[in-house]
């Protein structure tokens, strides 16, 4: 699309104010019984009409949440948002949503409602592009992501750092190991990336669930600022300035959110 018309048509947002960005949050189940039970117990969880599937609403347990993007979205309790959905498949509970903000939101918010020896969160599969107002939509989840593409990419990603830190603990100086690891960074910043990724999650079991969160928060938010920025042109933003953007939100600041 050509510049004039990307300034002339913002990007697609969703009605709480942040970019229309999938994304899909995937637990490993383990007590398949004590999860449904978990959800019948919160009245913001709504049954539908598939089996083993739920609306997410704006409600009850989770009406505090906020989205400090929300623009002219008035509430209305006789008529709750709907935030994502959850279902059940391949043994597995699929949160899906519409914007990184409320995956964001999401991923506490549903560590507190369901016990970790009941379903844990595992990864999260999202897409780095915004799109336009009048830009077709990818119909459904399944026609995003791609299992055998998502683990390809984050494999290498992995094995890549992996590479890189050997050669940081190889390194005969400091010096060395710090240039080896701004090279790595400087390189990684610059790449194009891929239109479906995945973020893997560290074992609930080994660091604060806070850091956990936080960690995830920084890793979207940099790539929902790179998509943002080179929407609109700026072509030289890079993986590494929004990190430093984001970073700087967080410890600089504490008025958070995915969208200013």
């Amino acid at each position: 699309m050509p510049m004039f018309e990307r300034m002339q048509k913002p990007f697609l947002t969703v009605e709480t104010g942040e970019a229309y960005q999938p994304i899909r949050l995937v637990y490993q189940l383990n007590e398949k019984d004590d999860l449904v039970k978990s959800l019948e117990q919160l009245r913001c969880i709504e049954k539908k009409t598939h089996e083993n599937s739920w609306n997410w609403y704006w409600k009850e347990e989770c009406d505090d949440l906020h989205f400090e993007s929300l623009d002219s979205y008035q509430k209305r309790p006789d008529y709750p948002l709907r935030l994502g959905t959850l279902s059940l498949r391949d043994g597995a509970l699929h949160i899906n949503l519409p914007s990184f903000k409320r995956a964001c939101l999401a991923v506490p918010f549903f560590y507190k409602a369901i016990q970790p020896k009941i379903a844990h969160i595992e990864k999260a599969d999202f897409v780095n592009k915004v799109f336009g107002l009048s830009e077709r939509l990818p119909h459904g989840f399944a026609e995003l992501f791609k299992e055998e593409e998502l683990e390809h990419i984050l494999h290498d990603r992995l094995a890549e750092y992996e590479k890189v830190q050997k050669r940081c603990e190889d390194a005969a100086t400091p010096e060395e190991a710090m240039k080896v690891l701004a090279d790595y960074t400087e390189n990684e910043s610059h790449k194009k990336l891929p239109f479906a990724e995945r973020y893997s999650f560290e074992s609930e079991e080994s660091l604060d669930p806070d850091i956990i969160f936080l960690s995830f928060y920084i890793f979207l938010r940099s790539r929902e600022l790179v998509a943002i920025r080179r929407w609109y042109g700026a072509t030289g933003f890079t993986l590494s300035d929004a990190v430093d953007e984001a970073v700087d939100q967080v410890f600089g600041g504490m008025d958070i959110d995915i969208i200013e």
